[in-house]
């Protein structure tokens, strides 16, 4: 017998080894790979959106949605009213580029339908939303003043993050101190990735605007970016290259 081919050590086959066949079934059915592969760009996105994607009905991408739920490929975010869909974790994403590589294909990008300024930058309740609100999110995991959120949308101020937070005028223990959620991630509905929700996000936008950082109309939600924003809040966070159009002078 051929040392390689041993039936006894075929048996036994590791608890790790066997989920790789269901994980693979889910993924290998056409239309859930096209909602995989559709998540892949770190956006979440509604069932009714993931169906058209998908190329079926909404009863039978709900179905589709539940399948990859149970192979931990996708998980759930509620935000208000709605439902949004997500890759569970990185090594979703990872695994999914891996066999985009085998298979020589290629991904398409989300194209949000978004007015352009609304998405720029904008107020989501009492914080700060669209692209702007986002690579801010992005960048305090990034420079490590926020841990990244992982299967709650809770996130924490590191030591770093306090001191930070408070070169930006933010009283950490006061705004912890309010009587509502302290930080999390908020999906953004027009990026489909979060921005800082909370009442850190809160007190991020009230000192943004009292420092003249940022300005707005009185009857809309379109923020807009002053020149002090850029050199005071983005250039220092290492973001000032971030292309906002409707840039005002302010001071």
């Amino acid at each position: 017998m051929h040392p390689y081919f041993d039936y006894h050590h075929m048996m036994d086959v590791s608890d790790a080894d066997a989920a790789v066949a269901p994980i693979a079934a889910a993924i290998g059915e056409p239309a859930r790979a096209r909602m995989l592969y559709c998540l892949a760009d770190g956006r979440a996105r509604t069932s009714t959106e993931l169906a058209i994607v998908g190329g079926v009905t909404p009863p039978t991408a709900s179905a589709h949605l539940q399948r990859l739920k149970a192979q931990r490929l996708v998980t759930v975010v509620a935000q208000g009213r709605h439902r949004y869909y997500a890759l569970d974790r990185p090594d979703v994403a990872a695994a999914l580029e891996v066999l985009s590589v085998l298979a020589g294909g290629v991904s398409t990008s989300f194209v949000p339908n978004t007015p352009h300024r609304l998405r720029e930058a904008r107020t989501c309740y009492d914080h700060i939303a669209g692209t702007l609100g986002v690579s801010l999110f992005e960048r305090f995991v990034a420079i490590g003043w926020l841990s990244a959120p992982r299967r709650s949308t809770t996130v924490v101020v590191t030591a770093d993050g306090r001191s930070g937070f408070e070169r930006l005028g933010i009283d950490i223990d006061a705004t912890r101190a309010l009587r509502r959620r302290f930080a999390f991630a908020c999906l953004d509905w027009s990026e489909r990735r979060p921005h800082l929700g909370g009442a850190l996000g809160a007190a991020l936008l009230h000192g943004a605007r009292r420092r003249r950082w940022v300005s707005q109309d009185l009857d809309s939600r379109i923020l807009r970016v002053t020149a002090a924003g850029r050199r005071e809040l983005l250039a220092p966070l290492g973001i000032a290259g971030l292309r906002l159009h409707h840039v005002t002078t302010g001071r």
